[in-house]
């Protein structure tokens, strides 16, 4: 008699409706207002290493950012949305090449206020999801009670790493070190943010005022395990502009496919307000509070269940 995956993870797919619906009652309680933006869309973020699947001419969203920055230049204070977003290639442990976003914009706030947002929707979840304040199985005895811990990007290399982030982005391996070095050990005990990346990994974010090499982005790790991406939003049409315009020399220069320009979020950017953002993995979130190891564990059916 065949065996149902889909039987085995039953509970773990309750506890994230419960999570999802913890994070919908958040918004709620907090002024945010539900969007739905469009999955296909004709010109996505040129991004050297992000690859949106083709959709006839068309392709599928990596992320709803834009629409979602569209509607804040259209006078939308506080917006989020949950759906799905497409990635080519990505299968592994802790990715699907179709996966669940929690993506959300709040006009007037910068990085750090969105660092409390993320504290307060993380906590909430957890707590509608039955998890509480702690991770606690597994080996895991997580703090979840905010403040969480604050570590910049170019302190986590001097601690952890043998290589300054100046000199490994010179060399090419900044993405290498991270993976091995750093986001192992990052949010053991407790949460943590990573934040002030170097500029030239901030495509959309806005660069610090008094330090222009890095950019107001933070990452969020919770057991080594990457959460969300976060930034002061970049509001400046002609900057962004020139750093699309360099992503896609450099998607060139590696010979992969080159897509239009978004021209009409880049006309709606020059009527966005300041404002900041944030993605975060639904799927891997799930993943922590069930105690999985796998995205399939909380995922009702993989690519090759299809």
């Amino acid at each position: 008699m065949t065996s149902f995956r889909q039987t085995r993870i039953k509970e773990n797919l309750k506890i994230r409706f419960e999570m999802i619906q913890a994070m919908r009652n958040f918004f709620a309680r907090n002024g945010y207002i539900e969007v739905e933006t469009p999955c296909r869309i004709p010109a996505p973020a040129p991004e050297a290493h992000i690859n949106p699947p083709a959709s006839g001419d068309w392709f599928l969203r990596t992320s709803p950012e834009l629409c979602m920055k569209r509607l804040l230049a259209a006078g939308y204070p506080r917006i989020f949305q949950i759906g799905r977003c497409f990635r080519e290639k990505e299968r592994g442990d802790n990715h699907v090449p179709e996966f669940t976003l929690l993506e959300w914009y709040e006009k007037g706030a910068g990085y750090r206020d969105m660092m409390e947002r993320c504290e307060n929707l993380v906590l909430a979840a957890a707590r509608g999801a039955g998890v509480g304040d702690r991770l606690s199985g597994n080996g895991r005895d997580i703090d979840l009670s905010p403040p969480w811990d604050r570590l910049s990007v170019t302190r986590a290399f001097e601690r952890l790493a043998g290589v300054g982030v100046e000199e490994a982005l010179e060399r090419g391996v900044f993405d290498e070190v991270m993976a091995s070095d750093i986001e192992p050990g990052l949010g053991k005990k407790k949460p943590v943010f990573l934040f002030d990346y170097p500029a030239a990994l901030g495509a959309l974010a806005r660069l610090r005022p008094d330090n222009p090499r890095v950019a107001e982005r933070f990452e969020l790790y919770i057991d080594g395990i990457e959460l969300c991406n976060a930034f002061t939003e970049l509001t400046d049409p002609d900057e962004q502009r020139a750093r699309f315009e360099k992503e896609i020399q450099n998607r060139e220069k590696q010979g992969k496919t080159v897509w239009p320009m978004p021209e009409k979020f880049l006309t709606d950017l020059a009527r966005m307000p300041d404002a900041s953002g944030n993605a975060l993995g639904v799927d891997r979130l799930a993943m922590l509070f069930t105690h999985s190891r796998r995205v399939d564990d909380v995922t009702a059916f993989v690519p090759e269940e299809l």
